[in-house]
């Protein structure tokens, strides 16, 4: 059963479980639409995470235990039949792994014992789920990476990461929509504009869909606006 705490006066969050679970994240997306359906606007947000969903409530029209008693008889409700357009949805994105953007495909190397072709394949051969949008504008964390590939943050953070750097820290794996500063172990960059201004959240991809990574090569890179 969701586990639902207040955060201050119009917030709350429902908890799902207690670890990155790909079963858990669907429950959470399934959730966001009962909720959604069953509450309409008294909601006034609803942010997912790996296991967990922030709602935001209009506090002139409903009060906290209101809306508890509200959101539990919407979780418990059938609503099998109202799917999810995101869940599951496969966006295919392009990555170049030349040493020239792979900055630090040398150490992953070294780290686990395989060469750049073999962290490539492992990494372009998964799907991942996309389980939550943050840090920076359309920054989407997926997961779970190939155990054979999986890599501790750097020790020290670049204080500027390249637009389109696609990264692996821990068990997930990540595209950075802009410069910023950052410490995932950068593999490659995809020519993609990743931020979408006219998305509600603000990526190219949503929590729920799939994501796909297409190893492409330099002139393919160059030729869909990538910059080296």
């Amino acid at each position: 059963m969701a586990r639902i705490e207040a955060v201050n006066e119009q917030t709350l969050i429902v908890y799902f479980g207690d670890r990155i679970d790909d079963a858990i994240a669907a429950d959470v997306n399934h959730a966001i639409f009962q909720v959604r359906e069953s509450l309409g606007d008294l909601v006034t947000d609803i942010i997912p995470s790996y296991n967990s969903m922030l709602i935001g409530f209009d506090l002139n029209r409903t009060d906290r235990f209101d809306i508890i008693k509200r959101i539990r008889l919407a979780l418990e409700s059938n609503t099998d039949a109202v799917t999810n357009n995101n869940d599951n949805q496969v966006v295919e994105i392009p990555v170049y792994y030349g040493e020239e953007v792979a900055l630090d495909m040398s150490d992953v190397c070294d780290k686990t014992g395989l060469d750049s072709e073999s962290v490539i394949k492992r990494h372009s051969e998964k799907e991942y789920r996309v389980y939550a949008i943050g840090f920076s504008p359309g920054f989407a964390y997926l997961g779970s990476l190939d155990d054979a590939i999986v890599m501790p943050r750097k020790s020290t953070p670049r204080l500027k990461v390249p637009t389109g750097s696609v990264g692996l820290a821990d068990n997930q794996t990540a595209i950075y929509p802009s410069s910023t500063p950052g410490g995932w172990q950068i593999i490659g960059r995809t020519p993609l504009n990743m931020v979408d201004w006219d998305s509600e959240s603000l990526a190219k991809v949503n929590v729920g869909n799939r994501v796909r990574f297409c190893p492409i090569d330099k002139d393919e890179f160059l030729k869909q606006g990538g910059v080296l």
